[in-house]
C-alpha cells in the first residue's frame, strides 16, 4: 500500500519550513536512486502539476522533504512500473484522500497491471508514455522527436502515445545525437534490429503454433531468451569490429 506523507502537494508543513530545499538540493538527493533524474524532469512533473513546490519572493523553487518524497514515489513508479502520469496522478490524490491504493506489479509479460482501485476490479492497462513525457524524459523538442520519427526510430500507438521501450529507444538516440550521430545514420541499426526480430520470430513461429498449450506457453520464454542472446551477440560483435571490450 503507498503511505501517504505528512500534508499535500507541495504545500510544506510549518515545522518543515526551515528546511526547505533549492531544486538543486533535491536532484541531489534524487540522483542517489535515480541518477538519470534531471532539473528539467522535475520542472516538467511541475508543470503537470504532480508536485507543486514554494516559490520565494524572487520567483525560486523551494521544496518541503513532503514534496521530495513526492517525487521520489513518482520516479519509482514509472520506473518499476511504466505507468503514466495520469494513472500516477489518480493514485497519488487517492493516497492523498487517505483511499486505500494497491501499488502495481509488473505482469509476466512485462506490461503494467493496475491493481483494485477505489475498490473496483482488476484490469490489465499496457503501459504508454504521452508525447509530452517522452520529450521530457529525453530532454529534447518536439522538432527533434519529429525527425526520429520520420526515420523510423520511433512510432506513436495508433490509440495515441509510446510503448514503455519507446523511452529508452528515445535516451539512447539523444544521447548519440550529442556525438554527432544523426537519425539518418541510425537507419541501418534499425533495419538491422528488424531482421533480429524477425529471425527470433521465424525461430518462435513453430512453437506458438503447437497444440499443446505447454509448449504454446514457452514460446514466450523462448523468445525473451532469442533476444537476449540476440542483443549478447550484437554488442560482442561491435567490440570485435572496434578492437575493444565495453564490460
Amino acid at each position: 500500500m503507498l503511505r501517504t506523507p505528512t500534508g499535500g502537494a507541495g504545500n510544506g508543513t510549518a515545522g518543515s519550513a526551515g528546511r526547505l530545499l533549492s531544486i538543486g538540493s533535491v536532484l541531489n538527493q534524487l540522483r542517489d536512486e535515480f541518477p538519470e533524474v534531471t532539473i528539467s524532469k522535475i520542472r516538467f512533473l511541475e508543470a503537470e502539476g504532480l508536485v507543486e513546490p514554494r516559490r520565494t519572493p524572487s520567483g525560486y523553487r523551494k521544496f518541503s522533504p513532503d514534496d521530495v518524497t513526492r517525487l521520489a514515489r513518482i520516479l519509482r513508479l514509472q520506473r518499476d512500473h511504466y505507468l503514466p502520469l495520469k494513472v500516477i496522478r489518480e493514485q497519488l490524490d487517492a493516497a492523498d484522500r487517505g483511499e486505500p491504493v494497491r501499488i502495481p506489479a509488473p505482469s509476466p509479460q512485462g506490461d503494467a497491471v493496475l491493481g483494485v482501485i477505489d475498490g473496483g476490479a482488476d484490469r490489465p492497462t499496457v503501459a504508454r508514455v504521452g508525447r509530452a513525457e517522452l520529450l521530457a524524459a529525453a530532454e529534447v523538442d518536439e522538432a527533434q522527436l519529429a525527425e526520429w520519427e520520420s526515420y523510423g526510430l520511433l512510432a506513436e500507438s495508433a490509440d495515441g502515445g509510446f510503448e514503455a521501450e519507446a523511452l529508452t529507444v528515445a535516451k539512447l538516440v539523444a544521447d548519440l545525437g550529442r556525438f554527432g550521430v544523426e537519425p539518418r545514420h541510425l537507419r541501418a541499426m534499425k533495419a538491422a534490429a528488424e531482421r533480429e526480430a524477425g529471425l527470433v520470430e521465424q525461430v518462435v513461429a513453430p512453437l506458438r503454433r503447437h497444440r499443446n498449450p505447454q509448449t504454446r506457453a514457452h514460446a514466450e520464454a523462448t523468445m525473451k531468451e532469442l533476444a537476449g542472446l540476440s542483443v549478447r551477440l550484437h554488442g560482442a560483435l561491435v567490440e570485435s569490429a572496434l578492437g575493444v571490450r565495453l564490460h
